[in-house]
């Protein structure tokens, strides 16, 4: 049984985050500058700190069980983010967009998955209402996901954006270089799109199918709309400052896919558990609940996901200083 937190507090909180937001998104207009790993840091720590004090807040004013289940959904949703920076990577080199102007193509393309979020969101509730038996197909594809995850290569995440531009350059004439933030410009007389258009729906598109296995996994914790959108929420802000503090090293740390294969596959086997647990499907166990299905708490898959994306990382790192002092001790 869920809890439901107050309404105020709810309506409240969202007002609080959209300012929030567009104070961030007019400042990243304002200022286009390449931030400095100091600046970068400092504000990776604000964000973070802004979602430890909403749980608290979510703490005292609602209750303990929202607030864990929010730090889970937001921890989960920041963990899977970090593939999005492997793409966003990838998309800012092809395109040759310059460091001055990441920001606010960054920014844009939160608010477009925020957006595209919020609709999976509201499908997946409807989802969940109408049907039970939704876990075992959202924890089937989580697993599957997973293995897919472990499986892929940057050479995959190439070749599949690749698709996405070839697409719109078969559609829409295309200036051959980008013109400031401008979407439109004049190139030897013609008014054409600039390859900002492409920067952005390719960063859209992409995060619109990293979506499709962060929400499903977020509703491993939590089926509480609010939770899972301001988990979101609180996630892809600081996904634009984690992306110029860790910059080309995303690339580096190899282990990170394992990691987050790793939460995948945990939160797939803990919703098809769940739907055991809740089973109405007549051809398993003649419609009755599976009563030896476990029922993985809150605070559980917590320490499981944040164990798996540390574990990930360290191991990640480690490799990496071993590869540099072997190159720096290799003879010329």
């Amino acid at each position: 049984m869920h809890t439901v937190l107050p309404v105020a507090f709810e309506i409240t909180s969202l007002v609080i985050l959209v300012g929030i937001l567009i104070a961030d998104l007019v400042l990243a207009y304002r200022r286009p500058h390449v931030p400095s790993t100091r600046e970068s840091s400092i504000w990776v720590a604000v964000y973070v700190l802004l979602a430890l004090v909403f749980a608290g807040a979510m703490w005292m004013i609602g209750n303990p069980t929202s607030a864990l289940e929010f730090i889970a959904g937001w921890v989960t949703e920041y963990s899977l983010s970090i593939d999005n920076l492997f793409v966003f990577v990838i998309i800012m080199a092809r395109f040759s967009v310059p460091k001055k102007y990441q920001q606010e193509v960054l920014m844009v393309g939160i608010i477009i998955a925020l957006v595209l979020r919020g609709i999976f969101i509201l499908l997946g509730v409807e989802l969940i209402h109408a049907f039970s038996w939704i876990f075992y197909l959202f924890g089937a594809f989580l697993v599957f996901t997973a293995v897919q995850q472990a499986r892929q290569s940057e050479k995959d995440m190439e070749e599949a954006e690749s698709s996405v531009i070839r697409f719109l350059r078969k559609r829409i004439a295309i200036a051959p270089r980008i013109d400031g933030m401008r979407l439109r410009t004049v190139h030897e007389g013609t008014r054409m799109f600039t390859p900002i258009l492409i920067v952005l729906v390719a960063i859209g598109t992409t995060d619109l199918v990293f979506a499709l296995d962060s929400i499903p996994a977020i509703f491993g914790i939590t089926q509480q709309p609010f939770i899972v959108f301001t988990a979101n929420i609180f996630a892809l802000m600081g996904l634009r400052q984690l992306y110029f503090l860790l910059g080309d090293l995303i690339e580096k740390l190899d282990y990170l896919r394992y990691g987050i294969a790793f939460v995948l596959a945990f939160i797939g086997a803990k919703l098809i558990a769940h739907a055991l647990h809740d089973n109405e499907l007549s051809f398993i166990n003649g419609g009755h609940p599976v009563d030896w299905a476990p029922e993985i708490s809150t605070p559980v898959s917590l320490a499981v996901i944040l164990a798996a994306m540390t574990i990930a990382t360290v191991a990640s790192v480690i490799k990496l200083r071993i590869e540099n002092r072997n190159a720096d001790s290799a003879p010329d």
